[in-house]
């Protein structure tokens, strides 16, 4: 049987596009394409969206916006950020709440890279704390616009030994 789906993008509203992109920089993300061009959006401009696209994705006619396309590392998934003029803006989610709450970027020295952020202004909820029978430390911060980002340090070798299901 054929994968159905694989990774494609990961999208966050955002306030301030050059404000979001800066944030996502300082977390090792760089500029993978300065616009979505499916979406008819660019980074340097905001633009109306074609009517075809805004019935796709269900926004008011006559929405305008611009956006960028990020990546961490080559692979998926891409970071499309995108900066809405005509939104009704909500607070963003918390980590009680339903729904994609936060997003989670693993690292190998969550101190250092903790310390560096910090250093650069970057917000955080909590220090690196560590988890349950120190199997992962973890530390959450914020984006801008008050995204979740969960900054992950994870001991493999201290989980415990389970069989994998569907081995």
């Amino acid at each position: 049987m054929s994968q159905r789906f694989r990774w494609g993008h990961i999208n966050i509203n955002v306030a301030n596009l050059d404000l979001s992109t800066s944030f996502y920089e300082k977390l090792g993300f760089e500029l993978f394409r300065p616009d979505i061009p499916y979406l008819g959006l660019e980074a340097k401009e905001a633009r109306a969206m074609p009517e075809n696209t805004e019935q796709a994705l269900a926004v008011p006619q006559g929405t305008k916006g611009r956006a960028c396309i990020m990546q961490l590392g080559k692979g998926l998934p891409k970071l499309d950020l995108i900066e809405f003029s005509s939104s009704d803006p909500r607070l963003p989610l918390r980590n009680q709440d339903r729904g994609i709450v936060r997003l989670c970027l693993a690292t190998e020295d969550l101190n250092a890279e903790y310390h560096q952020l910090a250093a650069n202004g970057v917000e955080f909820l909590t220090p690196p704390s560590e988890c349950i029978e120190r199997m992962a430390e973890v530390a959450v911060c914020r984006d801008p616009d008050g995204t979740l980002i969960e900054l992950l340090q994870v001991h493999l070798d201290r989980w415990p030994r389970t069989q994998r299901l569907g081995s």
